[in-house]
Parts: C-alpha cells; sequence; structure tokens
C-alpha cells in the first residue's frame, strides 16, 4: 500500500529551530510526515535505512531540509553523498541554515542543492521562511518517482 502523504526529512541539531519549523509547518496546515534527526550521521542512516533505522519503511524522502553545522557529519558532506548517490540524487535538498558565509552557499550549489535559505533571527520571518517552503516543496513541486514511502 503506498503513502499518499510525502515525507519530510528535517536534519537539524538546534532544538529551538526544530521546534519552529514544526510550528510553521503544522500552524500552515501542511499535512506531510516530518522525519527529525539531530547530526549528519543520523541522515544518513535514515537515508540508507541502517542502524536504528534499518526497519522503516521503504521509500525517500520527498524533501530534505539540512541544516550545514552539525555535530559528527556536517551538513555539506551529507549533501555530497546524497547528490553523488544515484539512489538518493533526486531527492530535493533544502538548505536551512544560520551560515551567512559565500563559501558556505557557493559549495552547497555545487554538490547540487535545490535551494539555500538562510534562517532569519526574527521569528516571524523565519516562520513566513518556513511555510513558503512547505507550499513549495511538500503541496506545489512534484515529488521524484519512488521517493514517497511504501507500506
Amino acid at each position: 500500500m503506498s503513502n499518499s502523504i510525502p515525507r519530510i526529512l528535517l536534519v537539524e541539531d538546534n532544538p529551538n529551530d526544530v521546534e519552529l519549523t514544526m510550528a510553521a509547518f503544522e500552524a500552515n496546515n501542511l499535512a506531510n510526515e516530518v522525519f527529525v534527526v539531530h547530526d549528519g550521521e543520523l541522515a544518513l542512516d535514515y537515508l540508507y535505512r541502517r542502524g536504528d533505522y534499518r526497519l522503516r519503511t521503504e521509500g525517500n524522502p520527498a524533501l530534505i531540509l539540512l541544516d550545514i553545522k552539525m555535530p559528527k557529519v556536517d551538513g555539506i558532506e551529507v549533501l555530497r553523498i546524497i547528490k553523488s548517490d544515484s539512489a538518493l540524487k533526486s531527492i530535493p535538498v533544502v538548505m536551512l541554515t544560520s551560515s551567512r558565509e559565500e563559501q558556505d552557499l557557493l559549495e552547497t550549489y555545487s554538490h547540487g542543492v535545490n535551494g539555500y535559505v538562510v534562517k532569519p533571527v526574527d521569528f516571524q520571518e523565519f516562520f513566513d521562511s518556513v511555510k513558503q517552503l512547505g507550499l513549495f516543496w511538500a503541496v506545489i513541486n512534484e515529488a521524484p518517482p519512488g521517493s514517497i514511502g511504501r507500506e
């Protein structure tokens, strides 16, 4: 049986940013299942269905929201691995980060990122940014074939 609600993988180590992102999705009635991991290593475990995630439902997320500065494996390395893997490279990846460093921006685009959103410091700006991300990537944007989870 196919799960018709696209899954979003949120890779974020800051609990406040996770809470704000989830609140923005909920306030805008985005019905996506959002799965949260707190570092790059766990994101890769989730995507490759290994470790604690070896028994998770098959299928890739419809979207990955990825922070850059994280423990264990940083977001740029996670992005590089995703975009160099034929089974994962079609998953849209949006960097959702506080980094305003031009080098980070250039490096993520060189690895094939689909979008780059700088987390605003202001709550309302952050809320509005996540709302727009959710509306575009989760509702309007067509998910790549095979990205919807199977049960």
